[in-house]
């Protein structure tokens, strides 16, 4: 009886002792700062290193504090630890992207972003915590994108928190209690990406009747063509043999053309009230896709993740759309899919590599500056890259061929790549501004916009009933279940071969090549995954090889794209059956809709930039 009463007396102790522990440390991610400043969000490569985190993209001028107040269990002294990086750490011995932390009227003397190239936890020292209610501030040291996950606060100089991804997610989970009771909504179709492509696809089934959730993974819509991109809407609309496909692409679309231009001509709040104007879709700006549950060869459920607080939302739909980019839906749902390019023989393509490998397209980090009345500075930085008057551009625009990740994998490594934009950016307009024979003629000109969004034009493809290749294109293999007409030219980007010998293998430069075509309407059978019984895709991730991805990645295309399976998903309800079904039984009740369109045909059209040569023009 002793001894069992030593026991029991054991355990109750030391759970007392497990629950004072964990009552004695508070975990607080940076994207759930309440004031960000100046500050942003930057979800792109959070299923790789676990979480949002905050970034100080402020071009060279440190950015505004971010704030927000912490609530501590107990005070006195605690030991703080901050996930960060240096991330210019691959590149250099120095660091850009510094930060310090204040807590309540304290400054932590460490100086953060200097030390680790990878993601880590690092020791920030001890603070002692005088009332239960702190201010917690972040305070940016260079402008130059130092970056902060999150913190904790410990009693125990050894309680570090784990980094490897799962366990770190089991961490996160069990100290923030997250996702205890998860909220579930039905819907008819569920679209996951805002960009042209998705944004079209929940417009279109939503004027035709069905209940919509669309799931963006940014604070605004549009994808490459939003204000945190930059990038034209190009190729056409409006052709044979169904005119009436992009009216609905033609309402959203900004006035104003062009790649890296100011803020304004990309009309975000356009394609918003577009949106909002739909009493049939449900909106949710800043949630990450990231979980799906299948029953049997079909989407169940696919989970969301509010990039701010962490709360997940459950959504039920009997169909799916992927319109990512990345296939990232597909692939969770385990869609067989292709990437890299394949060989020559693969599809008997002409354009192909005799041997296939990972080279793709890669992401363009777009800049540009302004001319201003008075002499303006840019710090001259020690960790950019060694430039010299030849190796550097002396330039006020960063377009299209400012392009970084070719041959690297557009998933994994999507933070170096980007990183390496930004480094290359800033790198060359302090040698511009402050060291080249040239020099006086840029004096006045400001740095005014440089994306930390990078625009991807190439990962993922999944596969469906059909893929569409070069030999289609160009021979005008015209199959029955034609769509949307692609019509930009097979546009395919290759490394700048001196820029790539410059910079020991890592190009910053790329170069096109064009094979010009006529129009070409898509198989509708690219529009949907040939092994997941219910997921359509519009966008550059559609049943394509590398060679054709050339001209069907344009936003316009992907748009039209999204017309169809909004189209498509309407039948599959009111039939009762799956994307295979409907192109088996029903197509032509797609060929009505597409002939009637569901866009406003009487608006002006704006088509009238950067359209590309096509077969047809070329004739002329």
């Amino acid at each position: 009886m002793k001894f069992k009463y030593l026991l029991t007396l054991f355990f109750s102790t030391f759970l007392v002792l497990f629950s004072w522990a964990q009552s004695k440390s508070i975990l607080v991610e940076a994207e759930s700062f309440k004031d960000r400043g100046g500050w942003f969000i930057d979800q792109q490569s959070m299923d790789i290193m676990g979480s949002p985190y905050l970034i100080a993209h402020g071009m060279g001028t440190p950015v505004k504090a971010a704030r927000t107040m912490v609530k501590f269990p107990v005070k006195g002294n605690y030991y703080v630890y901050v996930r960060t990086r240096n991330w210019t750490a691959p590149w250099s011995n120095a660091a850009a992207g510094k930060f310090q932390i204040k807590i309540g009227d304290q400054i932590l003397s460490k100086t953060f972003g200097q030390d680790n190239k990878d993601w880590h936890w690092n020791q920030g020292g001890k603070v002692k915590i005088k009332s239960n209610d702190v201010e917690i501030s972040l305070h940016d040291i260079t402008g130059f994108n130092g970056r902060v996950d999150a913190l904790y606060f410990t009693k125990n100089k050894n309680d570090i928190p784990p980094n490897q991804l799962v366990e770190l997610d089991h961490f996160r989970i069990k100290k923030l209690g997250l996702n205890q009771n998860l909220k579930s909504s039905k819907f008819d179709f569920v679209v996951i990406g805002g960009g042209i492509a998705g944004t079209c696809a929940a417009l279109s089934a939503a004027r035709l009747g069905l209940k919509v959730a669309l799931i963006q993974n940014r604070p605004i819509l549009g994808g490459n063509n939003s204000s945190e991109v930059r990038v034209h809407l190009g190729a056409r609309i409006n052709l044979e043999p169904y005119p009436a496909l992009g009216n609905l692409v033609n309402e959203i679309g900004p006035q104003r053309g062009g790649n890296a231009q100011p803020k304004a001509y990309y009309e975000d709040q356009k394609k918003l009230n577009a949106v909002l104007n739909e009493s049939n879709i449900s909106l949710f700006l800043n949630y990450h896709a990231n979980e799906v549950v299948m029953k049997g060869n079909a989407i169940k459920k696919v989970i969301a993740e509010n990039l701010q607080n962490g709360e997940k939302l459950v959504f039920e739909a009997p169909l799916f759309a992927d319109c990512t980019g990345d296939g990232t839906i597909g692939y969770l749902a385990g869609a067989d899919y292709l990437i890299g390019r394949e060989s020559k023989a693969t599809f008997n393509e002409p354009t192909a590599p005799e041997l296939a490998d990972d080279l793709t397209m890669g992401i363009s980090v777009q800049w540009f500056s302004e001319k201003t009345s008075e002499v303006v500075s840019f710090p001259d930085i020690d960790w950019g890259l060694p430039l010299d008057d030849q190796k550097s551009f002396t330039i006020t625009r960063g377009d299209w061929n400012w392009e970084t990740g070719m041959g690297k994998d557009m998933i994994l490594e999507a933070e170096f790549i980007r990183d390496y934009g930004l480094l290359v950016v800033f790198s060359n307009w302090s040698y511009i501004k402050n060291h080249h024979t040239e020099k006086d003629k840029f004096s006045n000109e400001k740095l005014q916009w440089v994306a930390y969004i990078g625009g991807k034009r190439e990962s993922r493809r999944l596969i469906g009933d059909y893929i569409l290749t070069e030999n289609d294109l160009t021979q005008q293999n015209f199959l029955p279940d034609g769509t949307a007409p692609t019509s930009w030219s097979i546009d395919l980007h290759y490394p700048d071969l001196k820029n790539q010998k410059d910079f020991n293998g890592e190009a910053f430069r790329s170069f096109a090549v064009f094979l010009p075509i006529y129009p070409y309407p898509i198989p509708f059978r690219c529009l949907y995954s040939k092994n997941i019984d219910n997921l359509m895709m519009a966008g550059r991730d559609i049943s394509v090889s590398h060679i054709a991805l050339g001209t069907i990645r344009l936003m316009r295309t992907g748009g039209m794209m999204g017309e169809v399976i909004g189209m498509a998903a309407s039948i599959c309800k009111a039939k009762n059956t799956n994307p295979r079904g409907l192109y088996q039984n029903y197509f032509s009740f797609l060929e009505e809709l597409m002939l009637k369109g569901v866009g406003n045909p009487n608006l002006p059209k704006i088509q009238n930039y950067n359209l590309g040569k096509t077969l047809m023009e070329t004739a002329k």
